[in-house]
């Protein structure tokens, strides 16, 4: 059994000290850096683009997980993958043809991810799970950090979990949104691989502690 991951959101980090937050997550137990890049259709929201994104990558010693929270990502996939992207995630809701984007996306030598918004049902990825190499479930709507968590998620994740055991696949399971102290190891027991943790690491006091506690909850 791979070991649980904890992933920062860099969109909760201070942005006039990026750099500063960029190092406290390498020098922390964090394993990734979960990236969200929102353009303002897809969600009401704007977030970071490709210069930040570079800027990050340039700093970053840990795997870089971005989120795309765009419309029409195809037309990004390789510049995201220049940019040091290791693990790519597309909506399910902004993918025409899913099935092309995942394989677009392994061809650029990234590990391809889909996010599925909260009123997705996890059936719909009957016929491609075996392509994906990350399932990510909001358990907030995507577009704003700090919002409360959503109690269905883990009924999604055990129903997902099932879905990759039956189907054979080596799907890895992502929770994106609320993630905190008192939902983590309950996540994990329904089947989470990845937690993505926004504010309540960067908002925290002392967020190389928090990054531990929950590595701690999880392992």
């Amino acid at each position: 059994m791979s070991t649980k991951r904890i992933a920062p959101s860099i969109l909760a980090a201070d942005f006039a000290n990026l750099q500063r937050d960029i190092e406290m997550v390498n020098a922390s137990e964090a394993d990734w850096f979960h990236i969200d890049i929102m353009d303002g259709v897809f969600v009401p929201n704007i977030s970071f683009g490709m210069p930040v994104l570079k800027a990050i990558s340039k700093h970053a010693t840990k795997t870089i997980d971005v989120h795309l929270m765009i419309v029409d990502p195809d037309r990004y996939i390789q510049t995201f993958a220049d940019l040091g992207a290791d693990v790519l995630t597309v909506h399910y809701e902004a993918c025409t043809h899913l099935h092309r984007t995942l394989q677009a996306i392994k061809a650029a030598g990234m590990k391809a991810g889909v996010a599925l918004n909260p009123h997705t049902n996890i059936s719909l990825l009957e016929d491609v799970i075996q392509d994906i190499d990350l399932v990510c479930i909001m358990s907030v709507n995507p577009g704003f950090g700090g919002q409360s968590f959503i109690e269905n998620t883990y009924d999604k994740v055990k129903k997902l979990k099932a879905l990759i055991t039956e189907k054979g696949a080596a799907t890895e399971i992502e929770i994106d949104g609320g993630v905190n102290d008192k939902n983590a190891k309950a996540l994990v027991d329904a089947g989470a691989d990845v937690l993505v943790a926004g504010s309540f690491v960067f908002r925290s006091e002392n967020p190389t502690a928090t990054i531990q506690n929950l590595k701690q909850l999880v392992s």
